[in-house]
């Protein structure tokens, strides 16, 4: 059995170096709760619909947001996201995006921009989608 999103199938990071971006998204997942989904291979780690490996030439620069489930958990991803070698890029706290919104921003190891989000209180149909493979 595996577990799915709703709108992507995965999202590939290409790194400049594997280890410092290990530190930096194993501390991440911790910091939401989201450390049990976190795996590691010959050259790589991932974690559900994200993996992550090494670049040859160019690394991957983009926006990628973690949904939090409290705003403690977003000033936890803050906090450990910095002590595992991210740069600030915004601190915890309510954004105007919409009613509710509460996040932080972080620089990965190679600049790319890791938020953790908190949507306030809301109820979700499921934690995710099961897939067994037929």
């Amino acid at each position: 059995m595996e577990h799915c999103g709703r709108l992507l199938d995965h999202v590939h990071l290409r790194v400049s170096n594997l280890a410092a971006s290990r530190r930096f998204y194993r501390a991440a997942l911790e910091a939401i709760g989201r450390l049990e989904a976190f795996g590691e291979a010959e050259g790589c780690f991932y974690a559900d619909e994200f993996y992550v490996d090494e670049a040859e030439s160019r690394v991957s620069h983009v926006h990628l947001a973690f949904q939090a489930r409290s705003e403690d958990e977003v000033r936890r991803f803050h906090a450990m996201t910095l002590a595992a070698g991210g740069r600030d890029r915004g601190a915890p706290g309510p954004r105007h995006y919409h009613p509710g919104y509460y996040a932080a921003f972080v620089l990965d190891p190679d600049g790319n921009n890791i938020e953790a989000v908190y949507h306030g209180p809301t109820r979700r149909s499921a934690d995710s989608v099961e897939v067994t493979r037929l």
